[in-house]
């Protein structure tokens, strides 16, 4: 792993952005014309992963056309897109001293992912856009579908832009001790991009924290929907189907609350999709990851606007929360009120995601409650700041 951490950033002088940008769009080019070869190996992974894996593992592990040309589009959107804005201000202090602030590149990104072989593109693509290098790491279960994505498409388009190849890595061993390994390197991988369920993904987080590597770290997820005193009947109908349209994605709805005072009647749109209600003890159990129940969702009642925002703020992973009310008053109330990564008025959570909110695909959601980056992370949040000063020899403290 440090072998392909230390060519990584042997590569990182010569990451132009005009060249990482020629370098996406001949990978998105690459994907399409070696589609067939891509599906029979996600075919393999899948036929290979079906007799353990549940059925919304299987569904992020599987390719077909409509994904490729999706995951294509993503590379030709991020190629499209403004480089990184690299000074942010810039001042003259009354000494003479010229001071700017800026954004420089990391150095190598580490990234471990759970099955789900586009990932490996939209994170590589961000972290090569941002100006950094990448070393990619997933389970088994996709591991040959990563493995050809990189080889065949995004290092080929790499060395086609004239950038050398080694600028996107891949841990090539399905072994979980490779994960351990990818969050202790401070000196070549100095942030890890973390992107899986639950307490695997909080583990590593933990581990890395004892090396001093950072983390942006996607471990739970859940949309929470509520439905207001004054919402529209139809509106609740439609936003409840338009957030189950996926059940194993992070950001499709996990807790449905509903106001006493509010005139629906949900339980035949639930019976409809399939879904079952829940009432666990932990009200923030995230249904995407339950392979046993991923067909279910927890409702509760609730008396008023803020019981349900206390709900959301305390109970949830605070990815992302809706209201459906038709009083624009209890509307802003709510979206000041909900502390987590994207607030949502008559709209469904399905929308937090980084290529539907901001043309970028993302590198993950974070739901950190501290400092930096929150919600879908893109490759312009992958920067250290740096003070850049200038003087003329005669300044002094």
């Amino acid at each position: 792993m440090e072998t392909e951490a230390s060519a990584a950033r042997a590569a990182l002088p010569r990451l132009e952005e005009g060249r990482v940008d020629e370098a996406l769009l001949r990978a998105a080019n690459l994907l399409r014309e070696r589609r067939a070869l891509v599906l029979e190996i996600n075919r393999a992974d899948v036929a290979a992963g079906s007799s353990r894996l549940d059925p919304g593992a299987l569904d992020r592990l599987r390719l077909d056309d409509e994904r490729l040309e999706a995951t294509a589009a993503g590379l030709e959107a991020t190629a499209a897109l403004a480089p990184m804005e690299r000074e942010v201000r810039a001042w003259r202090l009354p000494n003479g001293l010229e001071v700017s602030e800026r954004r420089v590149p990391i150095g190598v990104v580490g990234a471990n992912f759970e099955a789900r072989p586009n990932v490996a593109v939209d994170i590589a693509s961000q972290i090569l856009k941002s100006g950094n290098a990448a070393v990619l790491r997933t389970g088994g279960a996709a591991l040959r579908t990563v493995t050809v994505l990189v080889d065949e498409v995004l290092r080929p388009a790499l060395v086609e832009a004239g950038l050398p190849p080694q600028a996107v890595g891949l841990v090539r061993s399905p072994d979980r001790e490779g994960a351990r390994i990818l969050v202790s390197l401070p000196a070549v991988l100095p942030l890890v991009i973390l992107r899986g369920s639950g307490e695997t993904t909080a583990a590593l987080a933990r581990e890395a924290a004892t090396h001093g590597v950072r983390t942006l770290a996607h471990a739970e997820g859940g949309g929470v929907l509520y439905i207001g005193a004054a919402a529209d009947p139809a509106k609740a109908e439609a936003l409840v189907a338009a957030s189950l349209d996926r059940l194993g994605v992070c950001n499709r709805l996990n807790l449905l609350l509903v106001d006493r005072a509010a005139d629906v009647e949900l339980g035949p749109v639930l019976e409809r999709l399939g879904i079952v209600v829940r009432t666990p003890e932990r009200i923030g159990h995230e249904w995407a990851n339950d392979s046993e129940y991923i067909s279910s969702v927890t409702v509760l009642d609730v008396g008023s606007l803020d019981e349900a925002v206390a709900l959301a703020n305390r109970e949830t992973s605070g990815l992302a929360a809706a209201i459906v009310t038709e009083d624009e008053a209890a509307a802003q109330r709510f979206l000041e009120s909900y502390r987590g990564t994207a607030a949502f008025w008559n709209a469904t959570t399905r929308f937090t995601d980084g290529f539907a909110l901001t043309g970028s695909p993302e590198t993950g959601i974070n739901v950190d409650r501290v400092p930096g980056p929150r919600g879908p992370v893109t490759y312009r949040d992958l920067y250290l700041r740096q003070y850049r000063v200038v003087g003329d020899g005669t300044q002094h403290r």
